[in-house]
């Protein structure tokens, strides 16, 4: 297999920033109050883990890891809970971590499944926003980088599940 042509987009002094820029938003707006920080697996392990060393507020953490059905391109919509929260969600304010919001199909879905357990409240934090896909109506709560249309790799990205180690967000260059 051949390696793919890679165009950096966002250099990890453009990440950095809005990594800072997110954790002081969530820290002002849930000021004097504890926040359980739940970061969906895989793709947001780093964005998760800078954004939390970040957040000057008290938090706890949990991971929740997806798998949702359809093509390698498009979801289903079909959203299935692999790993499953561990600490109850009950009156606590949740925030949870995303590292892409594409299709919105199950991120949408997550929160559906998240509101039955009757959190205080419930935050979305996305690092990267695409709404050209978008097949629903979903706006996340904390928005880092903006991406029009393309497939995107690094800083826990994948492609196949690799280059998720590298530091800096590249383009995926086709033909």
């Amino acid at each position: 297999m051949t390696s793919p042509r890679l165009k950096q987009l966002y250099p990890k002094e453009t990440i950095a920033r809005e990594v800072a820029r997110l954790a002081q938003e969530i820290s002002e707006d849930f000021r004097d109050e504890e926040v359980l920080m739940v970061g969906v697996l895989n793709g947001s392990f780093l964005f998760f883990a800078d954004l939390v060393r970040s957040i000057s507020i008290p938090i706890k953490v949990d991971f929740v890891r997806l798998a949702s059905y359809g093509s390698e391109t498009q979801s289903s919509g079909i959203v299935e809970i692999r790993k499953d929260l561990e600490m109850p969600l009950e009156n606590r304010n949740v925030v949870i971590v995303e590292d892409i919001i594409d299709s919105g199909l199950t991120i949408e879905t997550l929160c559906h499944r998240l509101q039955l357990r009757r959190p205080k409240s419930l935050k979305v934090c996305t690092l990267i926003d695409k709404k050209a896909r978008r097949e629903v109506d979903f706006q996340a709560d904390y928005v880092g980088l903006t991406l029009d249309d393309g497939f995107v790799i690094g800083y826990g990205l994948d492609l196949d599940e690799k280059y998720r180690n590298l530091d800096e967000i590249y383009l995926v260059e086709t033909a």
